[in-house]
């Protein structure tokens, strides 16, 4: 380390704005350092030198180099925004989708696209919450090895509302590899203002791990195509206005998974007096099991993701479908424990995996519960 170099990291961010200037790759890069205070870099080359290689036995001591699919580039980048935000950065579980339960809602997307993938053009992902990126790097990954199609085969749509998040998934998409070609972002509020404008995006496959049960504002929303054949979400919970936006901009083929919290199985306090409301939770569920949308729902641990406790599930849909039954999966039980956390081992993933391809049921496991015992039991769809 006595004959390192010195490290200047203002000149090295500099540099690579002039990098991407140059290239012609300003719309998908430009400003991807903004939110980084550049005031708060000591001048010092010593001392920003004595800096960096700090980072770096941060990252030997406490990251898996070795596993080559760890979001180790966007955890670098994190840790940059946190010792230099111009705004508070909030806990990893803001930006990560865990990486295991990435590779759960990736194979299940590759899998489906092998047999499903457009003819003649590229497929299209996109996750209109995207964090940090790392669910669409990990799709794409999975359709290079489950496909014929090469991640370059593929084009990525992401939009996320906060600029510290935003340039995150701009960076992991970079140091990915990813073509900027085939790079389409945008930074802004996705229920508030759809994107892009003009030509409906139509995806083969749409990720999305949204934030769970926050407010957001119902007026005008009745006359939004998002929302006009399914209803309008409470404006308390908006977690089936998330499902709405993703299922509208789905390709007729395509296949969308979305991590939701557990509760959007069975509430129904929406109800109220009209059991019959087409809006609210109870009535979009209802017109989602009505038009044979869900296909599947999976049960996750508890504590697999990390700022919350809460039960969550995944929920895979399709516009159209060959069955009307849905598959329910109670994978709650099967994980390793790793400190606080509880973890999807590869064992998990696989039984889930290939318990959605067999679609039978398996005893104290899986059932497929068919469209008129929905229907019988009032559009409940807890797991339990």
């Amino acid at each position: 380390m006595k004959d390192a170099p010195t490290i200047d990291m203002t000149n090295a961010i500099n540099s690579f704005e002039v990098y991407q200037e140059s290239r012609h790759y300003k719309e998908v890069f430009d400003g991807i350092f903004g939110s980084i205070d550049m005031t708060k870099i000591d001048k010092s080359q010593g001392k920003q030198t004595k800096f960096a290689r700090k980072l770096m036995n941060i990252i030997d001591e406490n990251i898996p180099m070795k596993e080559q699919d760890y979001d180790l580039l966007g955890f670098i980048y994190e840790y940059l925004l946190n010792m230099f935000a111009e705004e508070s950065v909030k806990k990893a579980g803001e930006f990560y989708t865990p990486h295991e339960v990435s590779t759960l809602m990736s194979e299940i997307v590759a899998i489906y696209l092998k047999n499903n993938a457009p003819k003649g053009r590229k497929i299209k992902i996109y996750d209109p919450t995207s964090g940090s990126g790392s669910l669409l790097i990990t799709i794409g990954q999975a359709i290079d090895k489950y496909t014929d199609f090469s991640k370059e085969e593929v084009e990525y749509f992401a939009q996320e509302i906060k600029s510290n998040t935003f340039n995150l998934t701009r960076m992991n998409l970079l140091m990915n590899r990813i073509d900027p070609n085939n790079i389409y972002l945008r930074c802004g509020d996705t229920l508030e203002e759809d994107w892009p404008v003009g030509d409906i995006l139509r995806s083969d496959a749409i990720v999305s791990n949204p934030p769970y049960s926050q407010k957001w504002d119902i007026q005008n929303k009745d006359e939004d195509p998002r929302f006009n054949e399914y209803g309008i979400a409470p404006k308390s919970k908006a977690d089936y206005a998330f499902l709405l936006h993703d299922l509208y901009h789905l390709e007729n083929k395509g296949i969308l998974n979305i991590v939701l919290p557990h509760g959007v199985l069975f509430r129904s306090s929406d109800k109220g007096k009209n059991k019959d409301s087409f809006n609210g939770e109870y009535g979009i569920r209802k017109t989602l099991i009505e038009k044979n949308n869900i296909d599947a729902i999976i049960g996750l641990p508890a504590n697999v993701f990390y700022g919350t406790n809460i039960p969550t599930i995944i929920m895979v849909l399709k516009k159209e479908r060959d069955n009307s039954d849905v598959l329910i999966i109670d994978a709650s039980k099967g994980f390793s424990s790793e400190g606080k956390k509880n973890k999807l081992r590869a064992s998990d993933i696989k039984r889930i995996i290939d318990t959605l391809n067999a679609r039978k049921s398996v005893p104290n496991y899986a059932k497929l519960v068919s469209k008129d015992e929905i229907i019988e039991n009032d559009y409940n769809l807890n797991i339990t």
